[in-house]
């Protein structure tokens, strides 16, 4: 298994990225160390969603990926690796049917149980280290306002020792990203778009301006952009905020 990962375990903080953002700003720490929250009060989602959490029953963690010559314009490699590593556990743990809605949510079925922030600190070119945020709905049962979001226990009418669950996660995310500088994003690439939500499946999309549309996404591009063929067979690249897939 190699060396054990630190652990810092926190009653509750604002944002574990931020905890391990400031930490890192004055500590010399180990690759792969981890924060963890029983309650996070300002958890964030992509583009300064709030991420909510019923405290105790999920799990809110971050953890520090070191990297060497990673270059900035392969930074959604690591988006690829980490929905892969929890993929992976989360499978192993009997999870049905577990997919990544791009860039970085993880559902089972149709339903969102996890959502993933990755933070990059840059060195010049280059990104020194990865910050990489994960929240997962663990045991927590109702979702208030919440139709698409489900959890763990809900899927499979199991409960689950968060610390065992963690334990999975940082097993699988070390195994995808230890050498993730030596992969090829040919290599990732083929595994993320089989578990892709909704590919090659015909699917309704809102526009920047709320205008909706119909396309069938067909993949990703290396710089992380959705490949959308549209109703004229032409294809499209989307970046993140230019698109939100309707469901």
């Amino acid at each position: 298994m190699g060396e054990l990962t630190e652990i810092i375990k926190l009653d509750a903080t604002e944002s574990t990225n931020l905890y391990l953002k400031d930490l890192l700003s004055t500590l010399e720490l180990k690759d792969y160390t981890t924060v963890v929250a029983k309650k996070q009060q300002k958890g964030r989602g992509q583009l300064g969603t709030v991420w909510e959490s019923e405290g105790g029953k999920n799990l809110t963690f971050t953890v520090l990926k070191k990297l060497d010559n990673f270059k900035v314009q392969e930074q959604f490699k690591l988006n690829l690796c980490v929905s892969l590593a929890v993929q992976e556990a989360l499978s192993a743990l009997s999870i049905p049917n577990v997919k990544v809605k791009w860039p970085n949510d993880i559902l089972s079925g149709s339903h969102k149980i996890c959502g993933i922030l990755i933070e990059n600190m840059l060195k010049g070119q280059f990104i020194k280290s990865a910050v990489i945020g994960i929240g997962l709905n663990v045991n927590q049962t109702k979702f208030d306002n919440l139709e698409k979001a489900s959890s763990l226990t809900n899927v499979t009418g199991l409960q689950f020792d968060l610390d065992e669950v963690l334990g999975r996660i940082l097993s699988s995310l070390k195994y995808h990203l230890n050498n993730i500088q030596e992969k090829t994003f040919e290599e990732v690439l083929p595994e993320y778009e089989k578990l892709l939500f909704r590919k090659d499946k015909a699917s309704t999309f809102k526009n920047e301006e709320d205008h909706l549309f119909m396309g069938i996404i067909r993949g990703i591009s290396e710089e992380g952009k959705l490949l959308v063929e549209l109703e004229d067979e032409k294809m499209k690249e989307f970046s993140l905020k230019e698109v939100s897939l309707q469901y």
